[in-house]
């Protein structure tokens, strides 16, 4: 197709591209008009700098912007106002406000612009500095300007500033959209207040708009992350139709108080009402699913999400993927890459961390640090997810060199960091390092040990056999310690056949997890080793008038395209008098029945 050579004529099919939406277009038909000796007018310059801003194109929009300063258009308010949306748009907010400054008679629409391109990027002290000087110029502040503000200091992550906002403008007798409360409320939920939450919801009631369907989905996730199932629910009963997002936000919002087996019934009665559910749904189960330990059920779903023809995207992946890592089915995981690869997201930082945690989980180590070599960016989550894939591999030297080219790299370490290196030095059985690094966290890293880091070093002590520094630490723990100290230590107590102190640690097991059949075996194993059958009988009692019994091992293996689990689960008897010969006998081959159950998930990618 030829394009026309006259200038009214390039103008028009500028005109026309645009509201098209085809920037490119516009942008090329630019670029011949400038090469044809035409001079554009005042009037082409918006059209043409709204598309740079829609490509966020801006090395052609300063090349648009030093055009317009020759021509001289630069001072037409249109232009300029145009040229503040695009520095805006691309984050060059230091230009825009030199620009807006620069304007004679700056529109409520700039200053607006620039004080939500503020509030987004979580610059708050700027964000209200241009807000303070545009109210001491006479500009007053609409609607577009304070919501603006309100949702680019939620979309920062600066509730708190968010919710101020809005109490600010209502205070002075703003009326508030349905754009500005389904802003807040998400901070609303964030900061878990429910009391300014149950208000806001009142004055939706009052307004009347209590049928927008953007609103109604945020009080349903603003009450979901306050933990208010029953009035998530009752939100969601009293809408008049069923609306996509309103589902996303209940199905998210049961999953994230437990309610996994709800969210995911619910969920289907979505589709089989026919409800058009769009990525942001599929996504919201998947996740659901794959965090709550219900893996095999994450890969069915994402198996019928593309049957539906809808298209996963960079949130999907890292939500399907740790299911692939748990269930360590690698030919899953391997597809899942491939997809993200064709779609053009692999190298998003958040797949490629997830891609990382998954090889690791699936025993490929090496492909893992293959992934995490080839990411163009790197976040804390990357650096933790190699990391933590070294820790679980046993592979202390790796992990070592990995936590050092990390701080190197400007990164600096976190909780999990540590974690993860503290659980690389255990399995490894390097003591002295372990204990460096421990030591190092407050000293060095201003970072205070968690109930984590405390596990990982009795961990550490107890396989260096260093029970009785184990326990002083626990006892010196400046919080209480939970199940996982108790339990690492009496693991170890088994191990080094500690009766003594397997007799403390089972002790405050039985009181912080009474129903939790191991911590009975475990001491159960240390009075075997010992002889002392007497104690055993005891335990094993216990377990009987409890009702527990051992939980079944569980392992899965790949047979072509399908997911297999196998379980073993072992008989105990209850109560028994132990033959004369029995001692002669190695604990650990204490008579049992094995039984052994196949279970075949057919899981298709």
């Amino acid at each position: 197709m030829q394009t026309p050579s006259s200038s009214s004529s390039i103008h028009s099919l500028i005109y026309a591209c645009s509201k098209l939406n085809d920037f490119k277009r516009v942008l090329s038909l630019f670029s011949r008009l400038l090469y044809q000796g035409h001079v554009p007018d005042a009037f082409l310059f918006p059209t043409v700098v709204k598309a740079c801003t829609a490509l966020s194109n801006i090395k052609a929009g300063r090349q648009v912007h030093a055009i317009a300063s020759i021509s001289g258009s630069d001072s037409d308010p249109f232009v300029q106002s145009s040229l503040v949306h695009l520095y805006v748009k691309c984050s060059h907010l230091k230009d825009a406000r030199k620009l807006l400054d620069a304007m004679s008679e700056p529109d409520v629409v700039s200053w607006s612009a620039l004080v939500a391109g503020y509030a987004r990027l979580g610059r708050v002290s700027e964000a209200k500095e241009v807000f303070e000087d545009m109210e001491n110029k006479g500009i007053k502040p609409n609607i577009v300007c304070c919501n603006g503000l309100i949702a680019g200091f939620n979309q920062s992550g600066y509730y708190l500033e968010s919710v101020s906002m809005f109490r600010k403008m209502h205070s002075r007798g703003l009326k508030h959209n349905g754009t500005g409360i389904s802003s807040v409320l998400p901070a609303v939920g964030d900061l878990e207040d429910l009391i300014l939450g149950n208000q806001i919801h009142g004055y939706v009631i009052k307004m009347g708009t209590v049928s927008d369907k953007c609103i109604v989905s945020s009080l349903i996730d603003m009450y979901g992350k306050c933990g208010c199932s029953l009035q998530m629910s009752q939100v969601f009963d009293e809408m008049e139709a069923l609306d996509v997002g309103a589902c996303s936000a209940l199905v998210s919002g049961l999953s994230r108080n437990g309610f996994v087996d709800e969210a995911l019934m619910v969920f289907r009665q979505f589709k089989d009402k026919g409800v058009d559910l769009n990525v942001v749904s599929w996504t919201s189960v998947i996740a659901a699913c794959s965090q709550h330990g219900k893996d095999m059920e994450a890969l069915d779903l994402f198996r019928e999400m593309q049957i539906a023809g809808v298209k996963p995207n960079s949130i999907t992946i890292p939500c399907l993927l740790p299911a692939c890592g748990n269930t360590a089915t690698l030919i899953h995981g391997k597809a899942a890459h491939g997809f993200s690869i064709r779609s053009g997201i692999s190298d998003d930082v958040y797949v490629g961390s997830a891609l990382i945690d998954m090889y690791a989980k699936c025993g490929r180590i090496k492909t893992s640090r293959l992934c995490f070599d080839r990411m163009p960016m790197r976040n804390l989550v990357s650096w933790n997810a190699i990391l933590g894939g070294y820790a679980m591999h046993g592979k202390a030297k790796e992990a070592i060199e990995i936590f050092h080219l990390m701080q190197r790299s400007g990164q600096k370490p976190d909780l999990v960091s540590f974690t993860g290196i503290l659980s690389a030095c255990s399995q490894s059985g390097l003591t002295e390092e372990g204990q460096c690094y421990f030591n190092d966290m407050s000293r060095e890293h201003g970072i205070e040990p968690g109930v984590e880091h405390y596990t990982c070093m009795v961990s550490l002590l107890g396989r260096a056999g260093k029970l009785e520094e184990a326990y002083s630490m626990i006892k010196k723990m400046p919080f209480e310690p939970d199940g996982c100290v108790w339990g690492a230590l009496l693991s170890f107590c088994r191990v080094h056949n500690n009766m003594t102190l397997g007799e403390i640690a089972a002790k405050q097991l039985f009181k912080l997890e009474p129903t939790n059949p191991v911590n009975y075996i475990l001491l159960s194993n240390i009075y075997a080793s010992k002889g002392k059958w007497c104690e055993v009988n005891e335990v094993r009692d216990m377990m009987s008038k409890i009702g527990l019994r051992k939980d079944p091992g569980c392992s899965w293996i790949e047979v072509k395209p399908k997911a297999q689990m196998l379980l073993s689960q072992r008989h105990f008897t209850s109560s028994y008098d132990p033959p004369a010969h029995l001692n002669r006998i190695k604990p650990n081959s204490i008579d049992c029945n094995i039984t052994l159950q196949l279970v075949i998930a057919q899981v298709g990618v």
